[in-house]
């Protein structure tokens, strides 16, 4: 190996080194001299005879010398240190409205303590550009994932390194990107500024504000990109995150660490339910974020509206790269709004993540693999589409107590193409998570909204991240809908039915009434367990199914109102005592008579009115 090693070095060291000295005002040979010693040293083993040294006039650069050998550039120019300035001024300003001191303080200690230095950096050329991709000459030691910086100021992103050159993918429009520009290597990899300021605020993929308010002061800065944690560094996923949505809290419960995966065709109520889980997080302490991939501008406004109007900003972030952003920002979005929940994680909060959705983030990273020249697979999508998802969502998870306790709960959503789950994008996202919630259509038109398909939607995690209350009120619920159904699709031609068979109907289709739930309306846990425990012990089996609804809000209406200490209760031991479940079923006895008292009243009230008509 060591033979192999010198040869190698021996080969490298054996080439004559072309080197390019570019002044204003001639050098002497002296300066000439030097020059080619230190290059001698650097790249030859002090070989001087290996060094070949060309020297240009070059008035741009002002004064000084700029040195330029294979892709490395050494700048001792005028211009040079005047970036140089420029950049130290810059990051002095950025780091006094960071820290909110004084800026000419800042200034004045940045200005005593800039030393000027001769820069070395690695340079690349610029061989083809379009389409928010280039192929870049050059860059010999750049990384996957490393900033590099064009001359008109554009950044991008190393994405390809191949045997002839390397491809970026840009964060920003071309512009006067052409063939020959220069492109500097950074060192640095994609990263994205953190602070707790960002909450309330609707940002781009990189973090800029875009909702019109302050600047933000960023306290840190993390990369787009990080490891996920280990297993040492995990707890077993066991405290409910409550989504307000009865369907899914009694069926599919999901626990704080856990990613469920929201799937089904467009237009079912797939975003409407991670809206009501953030929603359903206020006053928890739990922060949110939901991230807009692809999505119209004006669906994100909207959706920013509804959050606002209903107080949920105070603890959401929203970021957002709509469909007329450049593939790359679709692409680093979801990272990025990883990166800053992490943020809030490693400080023991618990965190919500919406993707919605990625289906629209594998195409966009199919794009840009296609542009940089990736062989396509299946689908036309390249052969790491998965890696792209489970480097993701294996980030989401619940930290040990060691770490701070805290938690990442993911709920990516995936578009189906009529009803399609075998797909390859669904089945990677399905195979990635623990567990999917599957919206259908037909239930979506038939107006169980939302159209929680009971039979293909799971949770992996189930009864160990629900509270004892909810396990023991939903009992049964989940075979007693299976048995509806089935029994509904055998009884649809019978006319002639036993009793028994009617009850179980009856039954059956006032559950399925009771688990329609409108937007914007999540039910908090006592309500949830008051609601389950009176359906499943038979309270609502005479309730006329177009009523339903009406009655169960009335009848928690009733509970908040005249009995208040129930609810409290259940919030309080989290647990259904047998005692408990007798006061409910006697209060709920006690509303059906007066409800139907009403109704009766009402009724006469209306036959009174109509004879005086008359």
């Amino acid at each position: 190996m060591s033979e192999l090693t010198n040869k190698n070095t021996s080969e490298r060291t054996s080439e004559v080194k072309h080197a390019i000295l570019r002044y204003v005002s001639k050098p002497s040979d002296a300066q000439i001299q030097k020059f080619t010693e230190f290059l001698a040293k650097k790249y030859c083993s002090g070989d001087i005879s290996k060094i070949e040294l060309e020297t240009r006039e070059e008035p741009g650069i002002r004064g000084g010398f700029i040195l330029d050998i294979e892709s490395d550039e050494y700048d001792w120019s005028t211009s040079g240190r005047e970036m140089q300035f420029e950049q130290h001024i810059n990051e002095a300003r950025e780091r006094a409205r960071r820290e909110k001191k004084s800026i000419m303080d800042m200034m004045k200690t940045a200005v005593a303590n800039f030393e000027l230095t001769a820069k070395q950096s690695e340079v690349g050329t610029v061989v083809t550009a379009g389409d928010g991709i280039v192929t870049i000459s050059g860059l010999s030691h750049a990384m996957y994932g490393e900033i590099v910086l064009f001359d008109n100021g554009v950044k991008g992103m190393v994405q390809n390194i191949g045997d002839d050159g390397i491809g970026a993918i840009l964060f920003d429009s071309e512009g006067t990107i052409g063939e020959g520009s220069r492109v500097t290597g950074t060192g640095k990899k994609a990263g994205i500024p953190v602070s707790d300021e960002y909450i309330g605020r609707v940002i781009d993929a990189l973090g800029n504000p875009i909702d019109g308010g302050e600047p933000i002061n960023s306290t840190e800065f993390r990369p787009i990109e990080q490891p996920a944690p280990g297993i040492v560094d995990r707890q077993p996923v066991n405290v409910p995150m409550e989504t307000g949505i009865l369907a899914i809290d009694s069926m599919f419960p999901i626990g704080r660490g856990q990613r469920e995966l929201i799937i089904g065709d467009r237009q079912t109520g797939k975003t409407s339910i991670a809206i009501d889980t953030i929603l359903n997080q206020k006053g928890k302490d739990c922060y949110c974020i939901y991230v807009g991939i692809g999505q119209k501008q004006s669906t994100i406004a909207s959706l920013v509206n509804t959050l606002r109007t209903k107080g949920a900003m105070e603890y959401t972030i929203v970021v957002s790269s709509t469909a007329s952003d450049p593939a790359p920002l679709q692409y680093v979005a979801p990272y990025s709004a990883t990166s800053l929940a992490e943020h809030f994680m490693h400080k023991g909060k618990d965190v919500l993540i919406v993707y919605d959705d990625l289906s629209k983030h594998a195409v966009a990273y199919r794009t840009l693999s296609l542009l940089l020249g990736r062989s396509p697979g299946r689908e036309a999508y390249p052969g790491d589409v998965f890696y792209l998802h489970s480097r993701l969502l294996e980030r989401s998870s619940r930290l040990s107590e060691a770490l701070g306790g805290g938690s990442i709960t993911a709920l990516p959503i995936i578009e189906t193409q009529d009803g399609d789950v075998s797909a390859y994008i669904p089945t990677n996202v399905i195979s990635i998570t623990d567990g999917q919630i599957f919206l259908e259509s037909d239930l979506f038109f038939e107006g169980q909204r939302p159209a929680v398909n009971v039979g293909l939607s799971v949770s992996r995690v189930g009864g160990a991240a629900q509270t004892k209350a909810m396990k023991k009120a939903a009992g049964s619920l989940r075979i007693d809908l299976a048995q509806f159904r089935e029994m509904q699709v055998f009884t649809q031609f019978s006319s002639d039915l036993d009793e028994a068979t009617k009850n179980q109907l009856k039954q059956g289709s006032v559950l399925m009434e009771m688990l329609k739930q409108p937007t914007g309306r999540p039910l908090s846990l006592p309500e949830q367990v008051i609601s389950l425990c009176v359906a499943e012990n038979k309270k609502m089996i005479d309730v006329d199914r177009a009523e339903v609804k009406k009655y169960q809000m009335e009848m928690l209406d009733f509970f908040e109102q005249k009995y208040p200490e129930i609810s409290a209760e259940i919030v309080k031991t989290k647990k259904l005592e047998p005692e408990m479940k007798e006061d409910i079923l006697r209060v709920a006895d006690e509303f059906k008579a007066q409800y139907y008292a009403k109704a009766k009243e009402g009724a006469k009230a209306y036959r009174g009115e109509d004879t005086i008509e008359h």
